[in-house]
């Protein structure tokens, strides 16, 4: 089992940062597979946040997956997402997008099972202005030593 140290030591880390550009084929897909209507104005679907920030900050969900010592794809779950917008987001409009580890803390479950309670947090800018932010909780089981 990974070091509770280990783990703690990657609160405050950067992901590299980057830019995106959601294009309009990419929308158009997103919002089709939700079956929801196609927004006017070039708007960008919701769903879209559970992917660009990720890509957009330089990292991938394999890369967050070995931060986290993931054993195995069953070793990783989803504990909760928060997104705030604070305008709407459009297509090709390059996003500058920041983000990095907010918490960890090893934690035993109702049944004595220990895992690590990670969290991250990706800021989409437009320009200067803040586009949105998503905060994602996630929980990486530990096997029993």
């Amino acid at each position: 089992m990974v070091g509770e140290e280990e783990m703690l030591s990657l609160v405050g880390r950067r992901f590299p940062g980057g830019t995106y550009r959601i294009q309009h084929w990419e929308n158009w897909l997103l919002t089709d597979c939700t079956g929801a209507e196609q927004l006017p104005d070039a708007r960008v679907h919701p769903i879209a946040l559970f992917h660009v920030p990720i890509l957009g900050s330089g990292t991938t969900i394999t890369e967050l997956f070995e931060m986290g010592h993931a054993d195995g794809a069953g070793s990783v779950g989803l504990d909760g997402y928060d997104w705030e917008y604070f305008e709407a987001l459009r297509e090709d409009v390059e996003y500058r997008i920041d983000g990095g580890v907010t918490s960890v803390e090893r934690r035993t479950d109702d049944n004595g099972r220990v895992y690590d309670a990670f969290s991250f947090s990706i800021e989409l800018f437009d320009s200067d202005r803040l586009a949105a932010r998503i905060t994602n909780h996630w929980r990486f089981r530990r096997a029993a030593s």
